[in-house]
């Protein structure tokens, strides 16, 4: 079970950040654009933070754990954003969309800062491809008829689990295991459980089609 399976049992820690939103005129759209605004700021920060820059940036585990805050506050935000909504009842296919949108960005994002950190951007294609057909396979169930899927090894919020974590330890742990870095070996995790959790996905769509 994936922690995206999670989101209906947190409602009431998201009341206090719904009512705060809402009291400060922020609507769904606004929410969602603010945490794609995090996201590129993870990016940015990752990138940074990683040994590939030369010469060095000061202070690079702050920019790591400045990473993995952003990205913290982004996942959040992605759950705020459609209880505010509900909340204000302006639910729309259009901000769905627009939330879609902005998540697989934020995810583009985030993996390019991470490779372009560690000068690894072979290994930061490969997890976009997983990371971007695990959530196409997703929202093609609910384009067919079968509804949202979010089954699989890993989803949106593991992977922002994984990052956030990866930032935080990226920030104490400078060596390599078999010539890669923690950060290294993340993108690794997410180019193979992505494209494994894809294929999960296409063959819960395809029994539920056929």
């Amino acid at each position: 079970m994936t922690l995206d399976q999670l989101r209906p049992r947190i409602q009431s820690l998201l009341d206090p950040w719904v009512r705060l939103a809402d009291a400060a005129g922020l609507s769904p759209n606004g929410v969602s654009l603010v945490a794609f605004l995090l996201a590129v700021a993870a990016g940015g920060a990752f990138a940074l933070g990683g040994p590939a820059i030369d010469p060095p940036v000061g202070g690079q585990a702050l920019w790591y754990v400045l990473g993995a805050v952003c990205v913290g506050l982004n996942g959040w935000l992605d759950v705020v954003d459609g209880a505010l909504a509900r909340a204000q009842d302006v639910a729309s296919e259009a901000g769905d969309v627009l939330d879609h949108v902005l998540d697989r960005y934020a995810d583009l994002v985030i993996i390019a800062g991470f490779a372009a950190g560690v000068g690894r951007y072979d290994l930061g294609l490969a997890a976009v491809t997983g990371v971007l057909m695990t959530s196409y396979l997703g929202t093609q169930a609910q384009a067919v008829g079968v509804g949202r899927v979010y089954a699989g090894m890993l989803g949106r919020a593991d992977r922002l689990a994984l990052s956030g974590l990866v930032g935080l330890l990226a920030a104490v742990v400078s060596g390599t295991l078999f010539g890669l870095t923690v950060v290294g070996w993340l993108l690794v995790f997410f180019a193979v459980v992505g494209h494994v959790t894809a294929l999960q996905r296409f063959l819960e769509i395809w029994e539920a089609l056929d």
